[in-house]
């Protein structure tokens, strides 16, 4: 029997209304009701880490979920986790860096509709997680819509619709159908000594170009204590080098020490600083290519990085590497 471990922290599934709209509400416990049953072979359990909306789940609460799970593994044989959808791929990146080398699976969902809501799309998600989270196929995943998505590759597409999540540049890990739970995947090899690495800095910043914009922001970021940056470029990753020349603030930075990731504003098919003139000033200048990862991934892994180490070329080399499965690396022209 697969003990399965259900871990409530809040979000649309888990939300009643009220006078001020819809605020969650509902507890492990009746969550656990809706459920019981679903298998002969799986015991579930469940708690309740907070009842939150995702928009404000933070950092520190990535730790406390990554130090829960990490420290009851010999219990339990899968997990759950019951998320708001707005920051979901966030948590399921992150989560995939803290608890890099998990030998089980830990799966997160949610829903567009509450729990007992007419139509809603709770109670299916919730199935196919406590399935997959059965499966025995480790490594961190989202189950939403019917389908199983590598967690560092996910992101939300959509803001009504039920198939919210696409896996972005990465084929499926699993999905349900009428045959039941396909896997597609081998999961990633476990980690022989196993446990969570939470150190992160949050001291990072996002910039999404736009023609005209001031690279002397730079200067505003770096004053203000930020240690890294991921700037959004054009089509495959371009920023402008001539009347506003970002590739110098970029020099500028990385020769301080200060990790200057660069990608794309495109959510699809990833970036390429090879290709153009001002993807190669960007690497000349030692701007770190992200190839085809999320968002997500990226602002994760970067604070995540940056609590592993605050030394330049040791962070390039971990963007270099595919720690969860969250990057087709690509050799760049330099």
């Amino acid at each position: 029997m697969k003990k399965i471990l259900i871990i409530n922290t809040g979000g649309t599934f888990s939300s009643q209304a009220t006078d001020d709209g819809l605020a969650p509400a509902i507890k492990g416990s009746a969550i656990l009701d809706c459920v019981d049953g679903i298998s002969a072979d799986i015991e579930l359990a469940a708690e309740d880490y907070c009842s939150l909306d995702s928009a404000n789940i933070l950092p520190e609460d990535w730790i406390s979920i990554a130090e829960r799970i990490g420290g009851s593994i010999g219990d339990h044989d899968g997990f759950v986790i019951i998320h708001g959808t707005d920051t979901m791929a966030y948590t399921a990146s992150m989560l995939s860096f803290m608890l890099k080398g998990i030998p089980v699976p830990v799966v997160l969902t949610g829903s567009q509709m509450p729990l007992g809501v007419p139509m809603s799309d709770a109670l299916m998600n919730l199935h196919c997680a406590i399935w997959m989270a059965e499966s025995g196929v480790p490594g961190v995943y989202v189950a939403f819509d019917r389908k199983i998505m590598l967690g560092c590759r996910t992101s939300k597409v959509r803001t009504v619709s039920f198939n919210a999540f696409e896996s972005i540049n990465y084929p499926y890990a699993g999905e349900v159908n009428a045959y039941g739970l396909q896997i597609y995947t081998e999961g990633k090899t476990p980690a022989a000594d196993f446990r969570p690495h939470t150190d992160y800095s949050d001291r990072i910043s996002v910039l999404k170009l736009f023609p005209g914009m001031d690279p002397g922001i730079f200067r505003y970021l770096h004053d203000n204590g930020i240690k890294g940056v991921y700037i959004e470029g054009f089509g495959l990753g371009g920023v402008p080098f001539l009347r506003k020349d970002f590739t110098a603030e970029i020099k500028k930075a990385s020769d301080f020490g200060m990790p200057i990731l660069v990608g794309s504003q495109c959510r699809y098919e990833g970036s390429d600083l090879s290709v153009y003139e001002t993807g190669k000033r960007i690497l000349d200048c030692g701007g770190i290519p992200v190839y085809d990862m999320t968002e997500e991934a990226i602002v994760t892994k970067l604070m995540w990085c940056l609590g592993q180490t605050k030394d330049y070329r040791n962070i390039r080399e971990l963007f270099d590497t595919d720690l969860a499965g969250e990057v087709t690396l690509k050799k760049t022209l330099q």
